[in-house]
């Protein structure tokens, strides 16, 4: 397993990510999103991985309202604004490879050992 969690340092989900992951022993890179952000191939996969763009927004996020993503209707516009605010992901997004969840999933983490 090749486990990176994309996440914010003071998300909560997140650490239980990296805590459900170390308590099985697995090795797993962490990547604070709002510092690195996420390089637009694994942007790619992981929005193909979760079924699409809207699995990956936080809709509870302060930058959700302040920019209006709401009222945004290209797809276009949404990845920009993501790429621009990393602090609009939802998290954390645990990615195997080619296979992502977004928030906590262990149930789906289970089938991945």
């Amino acid at each position: 397993m090749n486990i990176q969690i994309f996440g914010k340092s003071k998300c909560f989900e997140t650490k239980k990510a990296e805590r459900y992951f170390k308590e099985r022993r697995v090795k797993v890179q962490s990547i604070d999103l709002v510092k690195y952000g996420m390089s637009p191939g694994e942007f790619r996969s992981v929005k193909s991985a979760v079924g699409g763009l809207e699995h990956l927004i936080d809709r509870q996020s302060k930058l959700y309202d302040q920019l209006h993503i709401a009222y945004l209707e290209r797809q276009e516009d949404i990845e920009r604004a993501l790429e621009e605010n990393p602090g609009l992901f939802a998290t954390p997004i645990v990615r195997n490879g080619k296979q992502a969840t977004v928030g906590y999933q262990p149930d789906i983490w289970k089938t991945w050992e």
